[in-house]
């Protein structure tokens, strides 16, 4: 696994361990088909400087655009309008918290309709980051029996479409860069969930441009899918959709270090001890990847 891939991963959770913050805000003033619609636009434009700045090729006839739109529903559209209606029902903490279940979908996913073939340290890594996880949380026995089952079904269906499409990524989008990938995910995207908010859903101008929305837009759009997705399918490409999915684990302790940051919230010896132990299912999670690639 190249060193570049564990910087792109260290990076990402950093970026999307606000994403789910930035959700609640945002849910105050819009609804998720729109939420869904202003990340994918203001990610495209980030994208889309981005190839301009490197003279990266956009290849538009090149591109195998059902894919993409496949891609695109499955990937992007589809789980993020999905986590935000169920942030409308859970606290952003725990979505991120159920978020982390991708890893173990990406895998039986891979399995089942894939055919990809599993090993012991990958299973020995998603089970050392998910104690890490429950480790920095603090999690107890009966930690989930009160968790409003709406918004539990939304987001196991949100990792789901994850899952799916971290696999199909790899299988459908091979020899096409992670430029073109990112770009033509966000515009199908955009395009999809913007059909989708403007016919269900009412959007004010006011806020899109408020003082307290703007910041969150441009976090959760610019950082949050542009930068993001560019390093996410450089992650899939340089090593495996496993691999990749595994940035779910670190988010929920990025978001604790944002909250120490910026909101002089604690950190105890459990969030670093859970937060080390993740790592190291990480690299597990890592060393199977490049044998499998192998």
């Amino acid at each position: 696994m190249p060193r570049l891939a564990y910087i792109a991963l260290i990076l990402l959770s950093l970026i999307w361990g606000g994403s789910f913050y930035f959700m609640k805000i945002l849910l105050n003033d819009f609804g998720p088909w729109t939420i869904s619609f202003l990340r994918s636009g203001c990610g495209l434009i980030v994208v889309t400087a981005v190839m301009l700045a490197f003279r990266k090729p956009f290849g538009f006839r090149t591109i195998p655009w059902l894919s993409v739109i496949v891609m695109a529903s499955i990937n992007t559209a589809i789980p993020w309008t999905l986590i935000a209606y169920s942030e409308t029902h859970l606290s952003s903490s725990l979505a991120s918290i159920l978020n982390a279940a991708t890893p173990v979908w990406t895998i039986v996913v891979g399995i089942a309709l894939f055919r990809h073939k599993s090993t012991r340290n990958q299973w020995i890594g998603v089970g050392v980051a998910t104690i890490g996880l429950l480790v920095l949380l603090g999690i107890k026995p009966g930690s989930f029996i009160s968790v409003d089952p709406v918004g539990l079904v939304c987001m196991i269906g949100a990792t789901i479409c994850y899952a799916i499409g971290s696999q199909l990524s790899k299988k459908l989008l091979t020899g096409y860069s992670m430029y073109q990938i990112s770009f033509g995910t966000l515009l199908t995207s955009m395009v999809g969930s913007g059909s989708f908010a403007f016919a269900t859903e009412s959007i004010d101008a006011a806020d899109l441009v408020s003082a307290s929305n703007l910041p969150m837009i441009i976090g959760l759009g610019a950082f949050g899918s542009g930068f993001a997705y560019i390093l996410f399918y450089y992650m899939v490409q340089k090593g495996s959709a496993e691999f990749a999915s595994m940035v779910t684990y670190l988010v929920p302790g990025t978001a604790l270090i944002w909250g120490f940051t910026l909101l002089d919230e604690e950190i105890k010896w459990n969030m670093l001890l859970g937060l080390f132990i993740i790592l190291g299912g990480v690299f597990l999670a890592g060393r199977k990847s490049r044998k499998m690639a192998g």
